[in-house]
């Protein structure tokens, strides 16, 4: 009776791993001092140990995806919010709601996932480049810009991505003659987005085509040549999505690191890489809610048709 009774016990604990709390795996798309410094300040609080894995949206989405025949991650923080929208409709997420939400705005949450926090699509400007200083999208492909400008890839940049469906949703023909112009300009477009903001830093090129806002004001901030515009005609809003996924094997510590990133400690750190905080109650360093003209669109629908976007935009600009 007594072995049975072991063998019983061992048999419940192996059976209840989505219960444990002493280990949580957890994939970001960056930035990387925001990654490390959640997971760092989530241990120190919980004791909880947190395995990070910190890429771009599309290497970690496509780390998922490997991984699917023997899941490892448990929460996923993404670049693009239409990966949440893709994996909750494939019924792979977790439902949960973080009392630390109630001052997320109700666009930027559901049942099943909710931001972190958001940027917006802007243009960076080095301003030794001699160049006009834009303040539309379409200034970009005027012969004054030619092989001047770069732009990240939509296949490797959530954001990226998050920009096109954006401009498409707003104005379909104009967005295609938009993408078809900065082709016919010679617009970079070198992969990820540091791979397409580093050139002009460098002085090699003068402008990036929908840079992501904190990166270009996290390097003015430690006194890069660069600058920031939005452009008149509107931009993109890319809230960055945390979500459970449903495989999770450490289901209680996935939700503590969601409440934690929510807390007003979570959101500071969000703050202080000059993303804006998810929560409207946190003080942003950065231009906040009210200050930008931001393009409203239908993210669903966008992400239901997102390979086909990518394919169109590669084929114009992949030329």
């Amino acid at each position: 009776m007594k072995k049975l009774f072991a063998a019983l016990t061992v048999g419940m604990v192996l059976a209840t791993p989505a219960f444990a709390t002493d280990h949580l795996v957890v994939y970001s798309a960056g930035p990387k001092p925001l990654s490390s410094g959640l997971a760092k300040a989530f241990e120190a609080k919980t004791g909880i140990k947190v395995d990070m894995f910190e890429a771009t949206a599309g290497k970690i989405m496509a780390r998922y995806e490997a991984e699917k025949a023997n899941p490892q991650v448990d929460v996923i923080i993404s670049a693009a919010w239409a990966d949440a929208i893709s994996l909750d409709q494939a019924g792979e997420l977790l439902p949960y709601h973080s009392a630390n939400a109630a001052n997320v705005p109700a666009a930027l949450q559901t049942p099943n996932y909710v931001a972190q926090g958001a940027a917006a699509l802007a243009i960076a400007y080095n301003p030794k480049s001699g160049l006009p200083a834009p303040t539309r999208w379409s200034d970009l492909t005027q012969p004054t810009y030619k092989d001047q400008v770069t732009m990240p890839d939509p296949a490797k940049s959530g954001s990226s991505l998050t920009l096109v469906q954006g401009l498409v949703a707003k104005d379909e023909t104009a967005a295609w003659k938009l993408f078809e112009g900065l082709a016919a300009n010679q617009t970079l477009v070198p992969g990820p987005n540091n791979a397409a903001m580093n050139p002009v830093l460098q002085g090699a090129k003068g402008v990036v085509f929908g840079a992501v806002d904190y990166l270009v004001i996290g390097a003015k901030a430690k006194g890069e040549s660069i600058e920031v515009v939005y452009p008149k005609d509107g931009t993109v809003l890319a809230p960055r999505p945390m979500m459970i996924i449903k495989t999770s094997q450490h289901q209680e510590a996935a939700k503590q690191f969601i409440d934690f990133a929510l807390s007003e400690e979570g959101q500071k750190l969000v703050a202080d890489e000059f993303i804006l905080p998810a929560r409207t109650d946190i003080q942003a360093k950065r231009p906040g809610w009210n200050d930008l003209s931001i393009i409203d669109f239908n993210e669903a629908a966008a992400a239901a048709s997102a390979a086909a976007t990518k394919a169109k935009f590669a084929a114009i600009m992949m030329k």
